[in-house]
């Protein structure tokens, strides 16, 4: 869309910026009409759900639900460019594989199930009944179930996948390595731990109510733009919203809302943050354990002048577990570790701590900036002590708020896609269904790879998704799905996952969330569940690329019915009509009672969430403090000692011109960087230490312990508001700097945004 530059950006977020972006978008892929009528049922009660973020829905008093992003993800669905079997006959495999992931992005919808032909290296057409037959046939030869891994993207409705789960647990294994694994786990295994359930505890009834907003590790004006509306608001009416990242990012300085005309013209837009604290990479821990020290000071100082407490005495001695041996822990905590471990120092603590504390109804939030690290379960139980300390869980106008990814990884995850299910849940679908489910927990995504490269997984199966990139350790991924004896991949667009592909392989190609999914009993719905634990339909307003595009539901159902030749579940009879895939969820899980006739109220229904209404699904039946150190012997750690200030932490992340792994352009106007992906943000100060200079190119070395060689080459560095010693870069390019063993503690969720790493200069020639 633009030249290569780097120039600072100075308009605030959104505004006419990203109505310029939504324009261009709309023109580029050649929605028909403009795209104008689909974008007026995006996020409607009679509409689609957004197959982006998992931002929840206000209360649909706009037509607008949409924000630039969003208009991305359907304008690339929406195209009016397809790939039909042609295409593959024009192009080679190894001659697709030279194009850039923006590139292959670029070509448009799938049209027709293609198989991989070794002696052309290309793919050619295959009809359904054969395509079903040859993974059937797979599946079927395998001596182990277990042999084969099933992946879920997070667009993948809960319709879907719940049917996707009950097919492979039928077909007797647990491998579901799925998105989740990626992102949130961290989440999802640390608060069950301290308040009982995996999920967030707010509503966006409790946004209308807070004063204070925490957040941590997040850039919503990139990643759920529709989240600005709901700070803009909050910043308008007086709350206090704190920034804590290493990255000043735009959106959390001003952003310009395209629905209010004061802002457009007034062209400055709503300052959103009170305040910026800059932890370094791997100290959001040590940072919060830090106001947690200070709160505990000041409640002490209150005491013994028998005033006013700071912490909430009858919350803790209700509702809480553990408070006594957590506090005496705290008070031990060195200062000279928490400032030196977290990288702020004592005065931004303190002001950090008066903002909390002063906070009647406090909500915090957080994004992969916080989950993507080896100690990402001990931080968000560290975050849940800060919020227990206020009682600031479970009450309206406060609470924990994870922000999700993608529009379902959520709701997924809900109706089974779990490597680790739970014995009342396969009691229940034993009970439910009359087989008996595999007991043995499953393989994750770091686990799938590494089975693949030891030869023990032979067939790979991703509903959605782009595995190959969206993965860590790029080359050895890359060698695991090679190894592979088949690769299938049910898909929108053309990605390169389906160029990384084993023995036989088979491109899938699936209906979107705005097409019109017509089948025997008429347009059907899916549904979905947002960040926030609502549950609400979608029904797709366009016709379907073409005919020979199958819905997600039907292909996962005829692959069942051709698999598993003796069951006696139903499998085509659900496709006719996906209310009778929900009445089957509604018999295995209680929260989803009259799921059916609640998805009929505009809106949706909330699943509930125990933690909010202060019920505490815990070991002690309480909510309980962790008690967590600070840690000091990490990778990271280990790598300084070893290289001193030389050694870099990078953290990954998105341009404003990506979503996940699909590249919708090549700009991040926000950060400044224009026409190009290879760059890499460092503190100036240490790009002099290491004697470069502004728009140098260098090669990112990965350090680590195994002996295997690293790197991501030929980036071009850009003076950036950084802390020292960490440096940032996109992803999936700097995904092959990311160990494959390395990956949260307890979630093993890959360490995206804190891999040591040394720069070179590069000795390449520009491309």
């Amino acid at each position: 869309m633009s030249n290569e530059k780097i120039e600072q950006y100075n308009h605030p977020a959104g505004g006419w910026g990203a109505l310029k972006y939504v324009a261009l978008h709309l023109l580029k892929e050649k929605v028909p009409g403009g795209g104008i009528r689909t974008l007026l049922k995006q996020n409607q009660p009679d509409g689609f759900d957004c197959p982006g973020c998992a931002w929840p829905d206000r209360d649909h008093a706009s037509t607008f639900e949409f924000c630039e992003n969003g208009v991305k993800a359907v304008a690339a669905e929406a195209t009016s460019k397809r790939v039909t079997a042609a295409f593959f006959a024009q192009h080679s495999v190894a001659e697709l594989l030279q194009q850039s992931d923006y590139e292959l992005e670029e070509h448009g919808r799938l049209t027709e199930p293609m198989v991989y032909h070794a002696a052309s290296d290309k793919y050619l057409p295959i009809s359904w009944p054969d395509a079903f037959a040859l993974m059937a046939n797979h599946l079927n030869a395998l001596p182990d179930p277990n042999q084969a891994s099933f992946y879920t993207s997070g667009r993948t409705s809960n319709e879907a996948a719940y049917l996707y789960q009950l097919f492979v647990r039928a077909y007797g294994t647990n491998n579901f390595p799925d998105c989740s694994n990626m992102c949130h786990e961290p989440t999802s295994v640390g608060l069950p731990e301290t308040v009982g359930v995996g999920k967030g505890t707010v509503t966006l009834d409790d946004f209308d109510l807070a004063d204070t907003f925490l957040i941590f590790g997040q850039n919503p004006a990139t990643n759920h733009p529709r989240m600005m509306g709901e700070l803009r608001e909050c910043a308008k009416r007086g709350a206090t919203i704190v920034s804590i990242n290493p990255l000043r990012e735009r959106g959390l300085e001003r952003f310009s809302s395209p629905q209010h005309p004061s802002d457009m013209l007034s062209r400055a837009g709503t300052t959103i943050s009170n305040m910026f604290i800059r932890p370094t990479l791997c100290g959001d821990l040590a940072l919060v354990k830090g106001v947690i020290k200070r709160v505990l000071e000041l409640d002490d100082l209150a005491l013994q002048n028998n005033a006013e407490r700071i912490i909430d005495v009858q919350f803790i001695a209700e509702h809480t577990a553990y408070f006594d041996e957590f506090a005496a822990d705290i008070r031990a905590e060195s200062w000279d570790d928490i400032v030196t471990e977290s990288g702020v120092g004592r005065d931004d603590i303190e002001q950090l701590t008066q903002v909390y504390v002063r906070g009647k109804n406090v909500i915090a939030t957080w994004g992969m900036g916080l989950t993507q690290h080896k100690h990402g379960v001990d931080t968000i139980q560290m975050v849940s002590n800060l919020m227990l300390l206020r009682g600031n869980i479970g009450r309206p106008g406060a609470g924990l708020c994870p922000v999700r990814g993608h529009s379902n990884v959520q709701g997924d995850r809900t109706v089974g896609i779990d490597e680790k299910p739970t014995a009342a849940f396969l009691d229940r679908i034993e009970k439910v269904y009359g087989f008996k489910p595999p007991r043995e927990h499953g393989l994750d995504v770091v686990g799938t790879i590494e089975a693949m490269l030891q030869g023990q997984v032979k067939v790979f199966i991703g509903l959605g998704g782009n595995f190959a990139m969206a993965t860590p350790d790029t080359p050895r991924t890359w060698q695991a799905l090679q190894s592979c004896a088949l690769t299938v991949h049910i898909t929108t667009k053309l990605n390169r996952s389906h160029l990384i592909h084993g023995k036989d392989a088979l491109i899938l190609p699936t209906m979107g969330r705005t097409e019109i999914d017509m089948q025997e009993s008429g347009a059907q719905g899916v549904t979905v569940e947002d960040s926030m634990s609502m549950v609400h339909v979608s029904y797709g307003i366009n016709k379907p690329v073409a005919k020979t595009c199958l819905s997600e539901v039907d292909i996962v159902a005829r692959l069942a019915h051709a698999t598993l030749k003796d069951s006696r579940i139903p499998w085509l009879e659900y496709v006719k009509d996906y209310a009778l895939i929900r009445d089957e969820i509604e018999k295995v899980y209680d929260a989803f009672k009259d799921y059916n006739a609640r998805i009929a109220h505009p809106g949706g229904f909330h699943l509930g969430v125990a933690s909010r209404e202060r019920v505490w699904k815990t070991a002690s039946g309480r909510a309980q403090f962790k008690t967590l150190a600070i840690p000091k012997d990490t990778p990271v750690h280990r790598a300084r000692r070893q290289h001193g200030p030389e050694l870099m932490v990078l953290m990954t992340t998105r341009s404003h011109d990506q979503y996940n792994t699909t590249i919708y352009g090549l700009d991040d106007r926000y950060r400044g960087v224009f026409g190009q992906r290879r760059v890499v943000f460092a503190n100036p100060l240490d790009i002099a230490m290491l004697g470069f200079q502004a728009g140098d190119w260098v090669d990112l070395v990965g350090v680590w312990d195994d002996g295997i060689e690293r790197r991501a080459d030929r980036f071009l560095l850009v003076e950036y508001d950084i802390p020292r010693g960490c440096i940032s870069s996109y992803y999936p390019e700097t995904n092959p700097l990311v160990p494959l063993n390395s990956f949260a503690d307890k979630a093993r969720t890959p360490t995206s945004k804190s891999i040591p790493v040394l720069l070179r200069r590069s000795l390449q020639l520009a491309a």
